[in-house]
């Protein structure tokens, strides 16, 4: 590609075909809703379905079931006509150190967070090749590189994830599909205003959960997936085994505490 023509790369998504999973709520709606209003048709797997906007395509989907993944991604496959881009955000969190969670509950976060993107890129891929020019974004998070208490096991997983993004980069970089994570710091989300719900004092570890973020504020939904859609876009066409950062600053930045 000459210069003059990366400098004109296309920055919209119009008529790229995406599959996100989890994509009823939080990030993977915002992700969905992003793509589709720069173009893209949107397919979204999800445990449930009928909360997703009627302009979206659901698919009733549960990531720990093969079957169910495969006969979801090649049904929204054959609507949409291919597959372009895949985002792999589905996923469960967990609370505790390694001494809190039983093996059961190791056993279902691992099955989500990772098998869950094993399974839904593994069935994605045929369809992947085909496209020639394709992209895979997974939702990793700041836990993946940065030692947070009480995560043991979220952290184990998200650290899997990492771990694989870069595998599937190198493996499938000569078929055409680019592989690269987002690694969020704390997301303001339904799974988080139920964490604070649960908590003693709620407005505490609000502003607990803000203050480790060096911009002072929990990052937002969109923001992650304005993330999100640059990575599975043309514009990051040279872009791949990459993690990227939507933390406030919170994975690189080590600032002076304020004075008071």
């Amino acid at each position: 590609m000459t210069a003059s023509r990366a400098l004109t790369a296309p920055t919209t998504l119009t008529g790229l075909k995406a599959v996100v999973t989890g994509g009823a709520s939080g990030i993977g709606l915002a992700t969905a809703e992003l793509l589709s209003a720069r173009g893209a048709h949107v397919a979204v797997l999800d445990l449930a379905p009928d909360d997703v906007p009627v302009h979206l395509r659901g698919y009733r989907t549960d990531v720990r079931d093969d079957s169910s993944v495969r006969r979801a991604v090649d049904t929204a496959a054959a609507d949409l006509g291919g597959i372009d881009i895949l985002v792999n955000n589905a996923g469960i969190g967990a609370i505790g150190t390694v001494e809190d969670n039983e093996d059961d509950q190791w056993h279902k976060v691992l099955d989500v967070n990772v098998l869950g993107v094993v399974r839904v890129t593994r069935a994605a891929l045929p369809h992947l090749r085909k496209s020639g020019n394709a992209s895979v974004v997974n939702t990793c998070s700041i836990a993946a590189t940065a030692g947070l208490p009480q995560r043991a096991l979220y952290s184990a997983s998200k650290g899997a994830v990492l771990s694989l993004t870069m595998a599937m980069a190198a493996d499938h970089i000569r078929d055409g599909v680019r592989v690269n994570c987002v690694n969020p710091g704390t997301v303001d989300t339904p799974w988080i205003a139920r964490l604070l719900d649960a908590a003693p004092d709620p407005r505490a570890e609000r502003a607990a959960l803000e203050a480790r973020q060096p911009s002072g504020r929990l990052v937002t939904a969109h923001e992650v997936a304005e993330a999100i859609a640059y990575l599975a876009g043309p514009a990051a066409g040279s872009v791949t085994g990459t993690a990227l950062p939507v933390d406030g600053g919170m994975a690189g930045l080590r600032l002076r505490p304020t004075a008071h």
